[in-house]
């Protein structure tokens, strides 16, 4: 609607920040959100009692405020951090990091791996509506520490820029605890830092006072007012770890739109996700949604068999054009994957950021419901006639069952040159296996039309991206007619001879 256009388009940074400003108070007046209960990491995700189940002492909950709390601070302001520290011996149950002799609770095993996951702005001081499922998926997916660092009291306030100025203090407080812990034997290497909105450059605050030799830093659609267009020493950056990887969601909103990482993810070109509402009077979810897509697709990629491949690229326009279907610079390897998978660039890395920092930003699209999987075909052409210059194929694939499934064509007009090879990249919702045969169809440009011509195609391949072990199949040698349509077989492609 144009009232939008109006308000939200300007990208220029105080536009940008004005911006977040009106969505805060729209957000204030729309909703005030309840009180959580006890957190339970059950499968039926039912409140446990407040007492903990495996050691009868009362369990850390998160600060439980309230609007009321963010008026209190425009007066008295604070700040308060608490840690809370989740293992699978204490699943339900949060227990102190430290005891209050200052010794290491007996649950936190410094030889594992330990996640700290931060939170972000907070203007109505409830507890993350995320926070209870990410914590079971993380414990799930892997035998870690995992702290929560609530500093809703520093967070849950109207004036942004004070919650800003707390990430700093947040940050010198999370030093203390490190260092305390570096003691008793833990490892930077083994510290994986995931923040969110202004979580994010608190872990990067956090890494820079331990010169980047932090494991990772995960940042999830950092926040974009006041650190947008900021030096590097001002907000997150690839530096404060040995591998960064952020996720954009709302680079046009509350996030940030420059690449701050190793590797960039831009779901959806990073700025509009699909499934979050477009108009104002949607309520709530429209200030928040895109924000927090990031977080959801973090989440997705752990607790699904979603592949959320994703395209090295220096644009979206570029990787909507079927430019960089080819993950040739990772050798072997698939192209990067969002979400947790993403450490595996990690290792594939280190040799070529001896010779200088690797940092690439990567591109992809989702679905707009949870999970959010979808799955990528390259189909590879080669023609043996000028005259399809200026055409484009679509097609469709039937599995064994028969069942057709078309895909989302990102570029339909391609240059068909003589014997150079075309690559068009399509986009599945779901996902196709045992495929039987191939529907194709070929559009002559309007002022070329020609209905009786025959055209030679050489050579087709057809290759899944999502799951790049799958053996791709072929076609060779076979006529194609304008606007008919033609189902052929494909099978295993012919090894190419030197």
């Amino acid at each position: 609607m144009n009232l939008e256009i109006s308000i939200f388009g300007n990208r220029s940074t105080s536009f940008t920040f004005i911006r977040f400003q009106m969505r805060v108070y729209i957000f204030l007046c729309l909703i005030c959100w309840a009180r959580s209960g006890c957190f339970s990491l059950s499968l039926k995700s039912k409140p446990v009692s407040r007492k903990c189940l495996e050691n009868k002492r009362p369990c850390l909950e998160f600060s439980q405020l309230t609007v009321k709390d963010s008026f209190r601070d425009l007066f008295i302001p604070r700040i308060k951090i608490f840690l809370m520290m989740y293992t699978r011996n204490n699943l339900n149950c949060a227990e102190p990091l430290f005891e209050h002799n200052n010794s290491l609770n007996v649950n936190f095993n410094p030889q594992k791996k330990t996640v700290w996951l931060i939170h972000g702005y907070r203007p109505m001081g409830a507890t993350p509506s995320w926070l209870q499922k990410f914590l079971k998926v993380l414990l799930t997916e892997e035998d870690i520490n995992v702290i929560v660092v609530d500093w809703n009291r520093g967070a849950t306030t109207f004036i942004y820029n004070r919650a800003v100025k707390n990430t700093r203090k947040v940050a010198k407080s999370l030093n203390g605890y490190i260092q305390n812990l570096l003691k008793h034997g833990a490892s930077l290497d083994n510290f994986h830092f995931i923040g969110v909105s202004l979580g994010a450059h608190i872990s990067g605050f956090v890494g820079k006072m331990f010169h980047g030799q932090l494991g990772r830093i995960t940042g999830l659609d950092p926040a974009g007012p006041k650190f947008s267009g900021k030096p590097s020493y001002n907000r997150l950056d690839y530096t404060d770890a040995k591998f960064v990887d952020v996720i954009h969601s709302d680079a046009n909103g509350l996030g940030i739109q420059e690449p701050l990482g190793h590797i960039d993810f831009y779901p959806n070109g990073g700025k509009k996700q699909p499934g979050c509402p477009k108009s104002i009077f949607s309520g709530i979810e429209f200030i928040k949604c895109d924000h927090q897509r990031a977080v959801y697709l973090f989440m997705a990629a752990l607790e699904t068999n979603c592949s959320f491949i994703s395209f090295p690229c220096r644009s979206y326009k570029d990787y909507k054009t079927s430019l960089c279907v080819d993950c040739d610079s990772f050798k072997n390897k698939s192209c990067p994957k969002l979400g947790y998978q993403a450490e595996l660039r990690k290792e594939g890395l280190k040799e070529r950021m001896e010779e200088r920092p690797f940092r690439t930003t990567v591109f992809l699209d989702t679905s707009g419901t949870n999970p959010f999987c979808t799955y990528y075909f390259v189909l590879s052409i080669i023609v043996l006639d000028r005259t399809m210059k200026n055409g484009y194929i679509s097609f469709k694939l039937l599995n064994q069952l028969g069942m057709v499934e078309e895909p989302r064509l990102y570029e339909k007009n391609k240059p068909f040159d003589k014997l150079q090879e075309v690559k068009i990249l399509a986009q599945f919702f779901n996902d196709v296996v045992n495929i039987s045969s191939i529907g194709l169809t070929y559009f002559q440009s309007s002022n070329l039309q020609c209905p009786s011509c025959k055209y030679q195609i050489q050579s087709l391949m057809l290759k899944s991206l999502t799951f790049p072990e799958r053996s791709p199949l072929c076609r060779y040698n076979f006529i194609l007619k304008e606007r008919e349509e033609v189902f052929l077989n494909l099978d295993t492609c012919i090894p190419k001879t030197i």
